[in-house]
């Protein structure tokens, strides 16, 4: 079977972003349609992903010399992603949508930090400006000078720690190229299954006693379609494109997920939690803008994906 060149369609790693994108943006919608069909949180998260991580399993044993040779990176990005999910689907689950992702989106504040004292990295002033905008769009989300009278919720903490994990994650994922994509998503994938069943067991939770099988089948259907479509599409298409821009189409998440929150949960933007989702939206963009890393040269063929420049995690 004859392969399609990928350079021969310019906009189809543009359409895979979005599409994912848009799936990333919305994943609280199956997340609280099968909290409230019985699921909760813990149990919820660990059924999804570790179907994925299944799944997964015989790429992990293709790809068994890498790992051997990088297994401590692979823990690293085990750690970090599997706690970022963790993380990022509790929050999403019994957290308000528009403030959970905007709180989440402080990954411009954490990656130019992160940039600076883990990697190195020179900061120019549009680094340090992307990160006071971030900092002052939280500021406002959280309540502006309310902040001192009403501290952030636990919930809001949540939101911030996934934001911070997975932008460490996405600098794990950058200073280890030796390993594989998707021996790396099986990495996200099996810490996720593991941290979210270790919290449902600390927290002595039931098993879900849920008697729709249709309730069963949907939960797989998120884990198995959903979220794989959301992981993969992403991590193929920011291959294919140049960082920067990839970085600036992957804000379709952020807008997606507040407009399918106005739109069908009927959640409401407050003028300050509007103004901090403009400042922090501005900082993912220069965040973006300033990123000057090497492009990924046409490929000949759609082969399976070996290293990333840049992604969700």
């Amino acid at each position: 079977m004859t392969l399609t060149p990928i350079h021969r369609h310019p906009g189809l790693p543009v359409f895979v972003l979005i599409f994912a994108s848009v799936f990333w943006g919305m994943s609280w919608l199956p997340l609280k349609s099968l909290n409230q069909m019985g699921f909760d949180g813990p149990f919820l998260i660990m059924g999804a992903y570790s179907l994925l991580a299944l799944a997964f399993l015989p790429f992990l044993f293709r790809h068994r010399r890498d790992l051997n040779k990088n297994f401590k990176a692979w823990l690293l990005i085990l750690a970090l992603g599997g706690g970022a999910n963790l993380a990022f689907n509790y929050a999403l689950i019994y957290g308000e949508v528009i403030r959970v992702m905007v709180l989440f989106y402080l990954l411009p504040l954490w990656g130019v930090l992160g940039g600076k004292f883990l990697l190195q990295e020179h900061i120019d002033m549009k680094g340090w400006l992307a990160a006071g905008l971030a900092v002052s769009g939280a500021f406002f989300i959280v309540g502006g000078h309310r902040i001192f009278d009403h501290p952030p919720t636990l919930i809001d903490l949540i939101a911030l720690l996934s934001g911070f994990l997975f932008a460490m994650n996405n600098i794990a994922f950058r200073a280890h190229q030796a390993l594989t994509v998707t021996t790396k998503l099986s990495a996200l994938f099996l810490g996720t299954t593991l941290f979210s069943g270790i919290l449902f067991v600390v927290q002595g939770d039931p098993v879900p006693q849920v008697d729709s099988y249709q309730a069963w089948w949907f939960l797989a259907f998120y884990g198995l379609v959903w979220l794989l479509i959301a992981n993969y599409g992403s991590q193929w298409a920011v291959t294919h494109m140049p960082a920067n821009r990839a970085a600036i189409l992957m804000i379709t998440e952020l807008l997606a997920a507040v407009i399918s929150a106005i739109l069908i949960a009927n959640e409401i933007l407050t003028p300050l939690e509007s103004m901090g989702g403009l400042l922090i939206v501005t900082a993912a963009i220069l965040e973006a803008l300033r990123s000057h890393r090497p492009e990924t040269p046409p490929l000949a063929e759609a082969v399976p994906i070996v290293e990333e420049k840049s992604s969700r995690f």
